[in-house]
C-alpha cells in the first residue's frame, strides 16, 4: 500500500512486479551513468581554454558518440522484451476470473465456479471499518488464492475504463466489445489496491479495485460461503 510521502513503487506482489522493478533499477543506472558523463563534458568544455582542432574534426570521436548510444540501448532494450514476453505468455491458467466496467463500479464472474458472480462497488465513507482506507475500499472483494496462476479477462459495459493494480504489475485496457487479458501469480497473503486508471466520466475516481489473496484452503472455504450466501 503506497502512502503520501512514498517515492518509489510499491512493493512487488507477483513475479512479473519483481521483474519491473529490477527493470526500472537497471535503466535508471543507466540514465544516471549518462548523465554523469554529459555533466563531466559540459563542466570540461566550459572550463578548459584548450582546443584542439585535430579534435574537433577526429573520426575516432565520430565512432564513439555513434557506437555507444547504440550499445546502451541494446543494454536496456533487451530486459525490456524479455520483460514484455513475460508480461504476454499465459500458459494454462489455474483459475480465469472476468472482470467488467461499468459507471462506475466493477462486477466479477469466476468462470471455474457455478454461480458466482457479483459486483464491487466503493464503500461509502460513514460504513468504513476501522484499518479500511477512504476512496479505496470495496463492499465486494476480488478473491484469489496465492501460488495460482490467474487469468483475467477484461471488458467495459458502458465507455472505456481500466483495470489497474500497481502491486501486482498489472495494468490492462476494458474496451466495450473487446476482450483483454491478463495474467498474475501472487506469491503470498495480502490485500491489494488499484484503481481505474482511464478517465470513464463523473466518478472516475470513485471505483476501486481490490484484490484480496488467501491461501487455498481459506480461498476454497469462500468460494462455499459466497456460493450459499
Amino acid at each position: 500500500m503506497a502512502h503520501p510521502t512514498q517515492l518509489g513503487f510499491q512493493d512487488a506482489a507477483s513475479p512479473i512486479m519483481e521483474e519491473l522493478l529490477h527493470f526500472h533499477d537497471h535503466a535508471l543506472m543507466a540514465v544516471l551513468l549518462i548523465s554523469m558523463l554529459v555533466l563531466y563534458i559540459i563542466s570540461v568544455l566550459m572550463t578548459t581554454k584548450l582546443s584542439s582542432t585535430n579534435t574537433i574534426d577526429a573520426q575516432e570521436i565520430e565512432m564513439v558518440w555513434t557506437i555507444m548510444p547504440a550499445i546502451i540501448l541494446i543494454v536496456i532494450a533487451l530486459p525490456s522484451l524479455r520483460i514484455l514476453y513475460l508480461m504476454d505468455e499465459i500458459s494454462n491458467p489455474d483459475m480465469t476470473v472476468k472482470t467488467i466496467g461499468h459507471q462506475w463500479y466493477w462486477s466479477y464472474e469466476y468462470s471455474d465456479f457455478t454461480d458466482l458472480n457479483f459486483d464491487s462497488y466503493m464503500t461509502p465513507t460513514k460504513d468504513l471499518e476501522p484499518g479500511h482506507f477512504r476512496l479505496l475500499e470495496v463492499d465486494n472483494r476480488m478473491v484469489t488464492p496465492i501460488g495460482t496462476a490467474a487469468r483475467i479477462l477484461i471488458t467495459a459495459e458502458d465507455v472505456l475504463h481500466s483495470w489497474a493494480v500497481p502491486a501486482l504489475g498489472v495494468k490492462s485496457d476494458a474496451i466495450p466489445g473487446r476482450l483483454n487479458q491478463t495474467s498474475f501469480l501472487i506469491a503470498h497473503p495480502g490485500v491489494y489496491y488499484g484503481q481505474c486508471s482511464e478517465i470513464c466520466g463523473a466518478n472516475h475516481s470513485f471505483m476501486p479495485i481490490v484484490v484480496e489473496a488467501l491461501p487455498v484452503t481459506n480461498f476454497l472455504n469462500w468460494i462455499n460461503t459466497t456460493q450459499n450466501a
